[in-house]
């Protein structure tokens, strides 16, 4: 008496229908699968960030300990910003 039988399942699924509808139904269906789509983008570019975040950082610290010679010399462009970038100990 506890599980619901087939039968059982078949009304509900047929009041469902009556109550929404079939259009509105796939678009509910349609915006869950595009949810589910990009949480699953989302966890597979997760675990690839902290290998391009490592890159990213080795890169900038080398860019502001490189050129500290280049920074003496008057800049050419004056849109340029000068700034040392540290990082969180």
């Amino acid at each position: 008496m506890g599980s619901f039988s087939i039968w059982h399942w078949l009304i509900v699924l047929l009041i469902v229908v009556m109550v929404f509808g079939t259009k509105k139904l796939k678009n509910i269906g349609g915006d869950l699968g595009g949810a589910v789509k990009g949480f699953k983008d989302g966890m597979k570019e997760g675990g690839q960030a902290p290998a391009a975040d490592d890159a990213a950082t080795a890169t900038t610290t080398a860019q502001v300990t490189a050129p500290a010679a280049a920074t003496a010399a008057p800049v050419a462009d004056q849109n340029t910003i000068d700034v040392q970038a540290r990082q969180k100990s």
